[in-house]
């Protein structure tokens, strides 16, 4: 089988899909565009003009939670739960991690320091409200590994690097969450789920956008 994943170096999304081959020992090559100015080639096999694309044996799958299930049906160790009530939950609470990230994107992309507040406040809400979902850990169910912490990892990562420009964001995450946070980034799928000059390019993405988290001098 050959595997192409279509990525884009700083989505989380294309992430999760990485940290799920790796957990699954897959061979694959990685092709990296510019999502702002893609190639026609992307244009054309990508509906919705997103990534990842996972091009398996020239067939294109999109949207990360897809691309993850097909991984975890055609190759062991099996990463969602065999219960169908267990696994649909844990789908549903992927979907509520995709809504984090995209919460996380616009506290990054706020202005002024008005519009980082609100945006903080609304995160904090929505992670209070996962902290009761969340085992006693390592992960996000218990001891298993399971692919809802593949879409988790990508988050927290973001958000240890955010730490680093405000301090002030470390209170956001109850402890619960810090625990599983800790113990996803301690993960080998996870740390080699990223280029080695990730943090440079995340940074450099985010400060082209007139981010005011990344302009300040605390930044």
């Amino acid at each position: 089988m050959n595997l192409e994943l279509v990525s884009f170096v700083i989505c989380p999304f294309v992430q999760r899909a990485v940290i799920t081959l790796r957990e699954k020992g897959m061979s694959f090559e990685v092709a990296y565009i510019d999502v702002e100015n893609p190639p026609e080639w992307f244009k054309e096999i990508s509906p919705f003009g997103k990534v990842p694309l996972l091009k398996v044996d020239g067939e294109v799958l999109f949207e990360s939670a897809i691309i993850n299930e097909y991984l975890d049906e055609i190759q062991p160790p099996q990463l969602h739960p065999s219960d169908p009530l267990a696994r649909a939950r844990h789908r549903g609470w992927i979907e509520y991690g995709s809504n984090l990230l995209f919460e996380q994107a616009k506290l990054i992309l706020a202005k002024s320091e008005d519009e980082y507040q609100q945006q903080k406040e609304s995160q904090g809400g929505s992670f209070a409200r996962l902290v009761d979902e969340v085992s006693d850990g390592p992960y996000f169910s218990g001891s298993d590994f399971t692919l809802v912490d593949a879409a988790y990892a990508p988050l927290f990562m973001r958000f240890e690097l955010l730490k680093q420009k405000r301090e002030d964001l470390a209170e956001l995450l109850p402890t619960r969450l810090q625990n599983w946070s800790r113990n996803l980034l301690e993960r080998p799928s996870v740390k080699t789920s990223v280029t080695d000059d990730f943090e440079q390019q995340y940074i450099d993405f985010f400060k082209a956008k007139e981010s005011y988290l990344f302009s300040t001098e605390e930044a």
